[in-house]
């Protein structure tokens, strides 16, 4: 079935972890930890040095079930599937051969060992993929539910089970070494201690067992009052320190030798599911399925614990999402767990809360060590907000289920504000009518004014920035109904209310000298209950949603209704407009998201998702539409397809069935999940093959020096080598020292004596006393043994001339080509200027042909162009007069002239298409 036409999944935001337990292991290239959490069908990897998202897994078939790593490979666990991935983006292995989702993964040495929910145990070789050992143990005897490999006990392990009994497996030898007393209690937790032969046991009941299990005797056993224990870690870094986790959030930090509580914390909302503590350091890491990631620091005056960094969603559903200001870059969400959150598309570090919704902001503070908030509002069902103020007082407005109070937050100060608006008939004080609550609200476009809808059919206006009442409308209320929706213009002229009555009232916004406006301006009967009311300010488009699935567009300036759009199958919970008010964009309790063209009154495009879709929101550069989804806590990103490739619309039938779309992922749109999907269809065979493929990968293969004779290739030696060469008079001007050197005085003249009481001179240096090689001093002294030099011994050209006197006779100038590219500009530069045999020059007019010739070939070949240039500009700098003045050096020129002018045309007519084809289709019009 076809997808959609304008809306392609782009990714999610907002999944930190699950209920899956995170890994942590030390990287020693990065010289950190690494963090590996779960995220339905896929893993995030965070760094702990700055808890940034370093990468995402790959999209698995199924949701992931357990995690684990080694040296080499991270594990993860899809149903009854293994997989093994390097870099957590390239497949390596795949194990499979479970019937049964896997819940337990413990990599042991070159074996990892897996084992599924029918406690059936496997041992695979990592390497080949191959299994090794395979032991089935009886559900209902021994259900393995926990699992570790005692440090310095060669070929075995520990499980634990169900039933809360112990056994120790020899896997070499496939054999029971020895069973222990059972517990009585689930074994939830297997963790090896510090210290040899002791293994800490978390069980179902709170109790905490430290065994010593060469011995089977119980080192220490403590009990913790808040429930399973979940989760238990060590410090090792010099502290003898045990903490851990209940399935009400606490962390208890245990002081081994004193055997006492140190200190308790409320870290989370749910159950720990996730602790460790990093090596050698005073750094706990917590994960909870409340969709967070914590550190704590212990730094504390008293040896506590302290947030250090966290990662964090929402903790259940979102109920509104909204973009927030022009950029699109922040998007902000309420969630079922009362708190307020900004999401960036940009980056996930810029993602923060605003905290959660609390009747006493200082008290709940103080209350953190609670497990429970007394102070905490219910959770936030709707809110509105606006830019233009952000900066001065609190930007946005919230409604809450089931409460007549409405709360400010501040977007600037990324918290809940200090105000609580309640109008005057509703204040404990004077209230009759406690089922009262405040159903709808809108904030006006200049960030001063809130208008609040009651479900009794009041309506009032509020100052945001004191919180101070200032309008009434209607006399002795608005509506007879529900309150619904609420609406205002951009130049506060006009409150446009719609209730459950199915009246849509429009009221002047102030009147004068009064602070009741008692009749509206005009009333318009929709005939059926009002569901919604959602505006697009800058085209003065109201669209009201009714209890019968349809939708209505009504202008506000000329009070009619311009469109109706029918197609829905339930209710409507949300609407949207696009930046353009070309589109409208509506969700309903059917799972389906329709897109409706206005000036056409045309259904353009629809689609269908697993969960009903209960908010949503274009982006204001119109790339993005977010939505939230019942069941999921995240949210989702859909790319606007019109704006990144030509697509063609055309009208549907409302009625048609629309394609359903899977939501989208953290990692974006994955081609692969497809391709592994076929793979998993087709068997081993082709996985074999693949992964055989991937192993002959040669990870040493080096590109040629050049890929085409047709292409021009440069150099990859850094600009500085060649760029200033023409230039290194002026460079050498420059940095010239202001005082000139002063001449070192002059050391004197020493002659060779011997030592002793008389003075007498040492002739023992002569050419008969050396020793050594007599043919190698004849080639530094001259034939009579003195130090002159023979002139006729000399060579004067240098290593680069000698070079090119060679490559006359050879016509390879690769070498001298090469040699010249090691030196440094001011070498290069020397060994061009003494090509010459004047001007104190060591070279001849032969050599400095061989350097014209190499110049030739360099632009023959087309490679070094850059250099070759380069090394050309020099040459005729220095010795232009000597080449022009010399014929058979100025024969070579037109050849080098030919030479350049054919490599420069195929990179220009390149260039020139290219501009051509630009330029074409800039001036293009449809």
């Amino acid at each position: 079935m076809r997808g959609s036409h304008l809306f392609q999944p782009n990714r999610a935001l907002g999944y930190v972890s699950n209920h899956v337990p995170p890994n942590v292991r030390y990287i020693d290239q990065r010289r950190e930890s690494i963090i590996v959490t779960c995220v339905g069908r896929t893993f995030h990897v965070y760094g702990s040095n700055s808890f940034r998202l370093i990468r995402a897994g790959r999209i698995h078939q199924e949701n992931l079930t357990a995690l684990a790593s080694d040296g080499f490979l991270t594990y993860a666990a899809a149903g009854s599937v293994i997989y093994g991935w390097r870099s957590s983006v390239e497949l390596r292995k795949v194990y499979r051969g479970h019937t049964a989702p896997v819940h337990l993964l413990l990599p042991f040495a070159q074996h990892l060992i897996s084992i599924d929910e029918s406690s059936l145990l496997k041992v695979w070789i990592v390497a080949t993929a191959g299994l090794y050992l395979e032991i089935p143990f009886a559900k209902d005897e021994f259900a393995i539910s926990a699992i570790v490999h005692p440090a310095s006990y060669k070929n075995k392990i520990l499980l634990g089970s169900g039933q809360g009994g112990l056994q120790l497996w020899n896997l070499k030898s496939s054999k029971l070494v020895h069973k222990f007393e059972s517990f009585d209690s689930k074994v939830l937790q297997l963790v090896q201690a510090p210290a040899i032969d002791v293994i800490a046991i978390g069980l179902h009941n709170g109790r905490i067992v430290l065994l010593n299990i060469k011995y089977g005797e119980k080192v220490l056993e403590v009990h913790q009052d808040w429930g399973p224990v979940t989760g238990i870690s060590f410090r090792t870094d010099g502290y003898s320190v045990m903490a851990s986790g209940s399935s009400n959030g606490q962390i208890v930090f245990w002081d081994l030798e004193e055997k006492t509580i140190l200190s308790t914390l409320t870290a989370h909302d749910d159950s720990v599911t996730g602790l460790e503590f990093l090596p050698n350091e005073p750094l706990l890491i917590s994960s909870s399925p409340d969709n967070s990631l914590k550190m704590w620091i212990f730094d504390m005056p008293d040896g506590g614990a302290r947030l250090l960094r966290y990662r964090e969603g929402h903790a259940a559903s979102p109920t509104c999402v909204r973009y927030h200001g022009a950029s699109g870059r922040n998007i902000l969400s309420s969630g079922e767990d009362a708190s307020l959150r900004i999401f960036s598309t940009a980056s996930e570090t810029l993602n923060c809360s605003l905290g959660k919704a609390s009747y006493n902001r200082k008290a709940s503070k103080k209350s953190k060590k609670k497990a429970e908030d007394p102070f905490r509002m219910p959770a936030i069902s709707y809110f509105t907000s606006e830019t233009t103020r952000d900066k001065e007082w609190d930007s946005i407005a919230a409604l809450h289920h089931g409460l007549v109070q409405v709360t400010t937050w501040s977007f600037d100060k990324r918290r809940m504000g200090e105000l609580v608006l309640v109008p005057e008939q509703f204040q404990n004080k004077s209230r009759t009518d406690f089922s009262v609550t405040a159903t709808c609200l809108c904030l006006t476009h200049c960030g001063n004014f809130v208008t609040i809808g009651y479900s009794s059919g009041h309506v009032e206006r509020f100052n945001i920035q004191s919180g101070a009442h200032r309008a009434t409308y209607g006399a002795p209320k608005a509506h007879k109904e529900h309150v619904r929706g609420l609406a205002s213009d951009n130049l506060n002229q006009m409150i446009v209310s719609g209730a459950a009555d199915g009246l849509l009232k429009f009221w002047r916004f102030k009147e004068a000298y009064a602070t009741i406006v008692k009749t509206p301006l005009d009333t318009m009967n929709l005939e059926e209950p009002i569901t919604l009311l959602r505006t697009h300010r800058e085209s003065a488009m109201i669209c009201a949603a009714l209890d019968n699935f349809s939708v209505l567009l009504v202008d506000m300036d000329t009070r009619v209704v311009v469109r109706r759009f029918e197609g829905h199958r339930g209710m409507v919970t949300d609407v949207c407009f696009s930046p353009d008010s070309r589109w409208l964009v509506t969700a309903a309790q059917d799972c389906t998201i329709k897109v409706w063209d206005i000036p056409s009154a045309y259904l353009i495009d629809h689609f269908r998702v697993a969960q009903m879709c209960t908010s949503l929101s274009m982006s204001p550069t119109g790339d993005f539409l977010a939505t939230a989804h019942v069941d999921y806590r995240g949210i989702n990103l859909w790319a606007n397809k019109s704006l990144f490739s030509h697509v063609t619309l055309r009208g549907l039938k409302p009625d048609s069935e629309a394609p359903l779309l899977d939501l989208p992922t953290t990692v974006g749109e994955e081609p692969d999940s497809a391709w592994m999907k076929d793979t998993a269809e087709n068997g081993d065979e082709e996985m074999e093959d693949l992964e055989g493929e991937l192993e002959r990968i040669n990870l040493d293969y080096r590109s040629p020096p050049q890929l085409s004779s047709e292409l021009i290739t440069l150099s990859d030696l850094a600009a500085s080598r060649w760029q200033n060469l023409l230039n290194l008079d002026i460079i050498k001007k420059r940095n010239r020292p202001r005082q000139a050197p002063q001449k070192p005085q002059s050391a004197p003249f020493f002659l060779p004596t011997v030592a002793g009481l008389d003075l007498e001179f040492d002739l023992s240096r002569t050419p008969d006393a050396r020793t050594g090689d007599e043919q190698q001093q004849r080639q530094v002294l001259g034939s009579d043994g003195s130090h002159i030099i023979e002139t006729k011994q000399l060579d004067h050209l240098t290593d680069f001339g000698k070079l090119l006197k060679a490559a006359l006779v050879t016509d390879e100038y690769e070498k001298a080509v090469l040699h010249l590219m090691k030196l440094g500009p001011t070498m290069i530069d020397y060994e061009i200027r003494h090509l010459t045999p004047f001007d104190g020059g060591n070279g001849c007019l032969s050599v400095m042909g061989a350097f014209m010739r190499m110049i030739i070939g360099m632009f023959s070949a087309r490679r070094e162009f850059e250099l070759a240039q380069s090394y050309l500009s020099v040459f005729l700098k220095q010795h232009g007069r000597t080449v022009v003045e010399n014929e058979q050096l100025s024969e070579l020129l037109p050849e080098i002239e030919r030479a350049q002018a054919e490599g420069w045309s195929v990179l220009e007519d390149k260039l020139l298409y290219g501009l051509g084809v630009v330029s074409n289709l800039r001036n293009y019009s449809a």
